[in-house]
């Protein structure tokens, strides 16, 4: 595994969360505020299991500069690998933005069980990502 790409983006363990935050008012945020918007903010563990609640493909090189798949060392973007991203549910606390892994465009569907996971984002760094339930329990057997 890499590094990952933000410090404090999810937690450690054998069973990581992404990381946001509770506001005083109970409001759950992600990812967690940093600075002067921390203040009053508690951490927070988010679920690890949501539902697909929209998505779409990434099927063109963003605009420079680009730093993902297909950008590493000796890679460019002739290497570039179109991606699925897609907004998660994760019920009760808040919507998060996110690539989806393991599966096809054709594959997805309203309310899809997605469970978080981390992935490679380049040659260094590690994100995250959610990807079907039924693709993480096969991998874990």
């Amino acid at each position: 595994m890499g590094e990952k790409i933000d410090p404090n983006l999810w937690s450690d363990g054998p069973e990581p969360h992404l990381m946001g935050g509770r506001l005083p008012s109970g409001e759950i945020v992600f990812p967690m505020p940093t600075g002067d918007a921390a203040e009053g903010v508690e951490p927070y563990r988010l679920s690890r299991r949501g539902t697909l609640w929209s998505w779409t493909s990434q099927g063109f090189l963003p605009k420079e500069p680009y730093e993902g798949p297909g950008s590493g060392p000796g890679e460019g973007p002739p290497d570039f690998r179109p991606y699925l991203l897609g907004y998660v549910e994760l019920p009760g606390e808040v919507i998060v933005e996110s690539r989806i892994e393991g599966a096809r465009l054709e594959d997805l569907y309203l309310g899809m069980e997605l469970e978080f996971c981390i992935v490679p984002f380049n040659a260094r760094y590690d994100t995250f990502a959610f990807r079907p339930v039924a693709q993480a329990r096969s991998e874990a057997a």
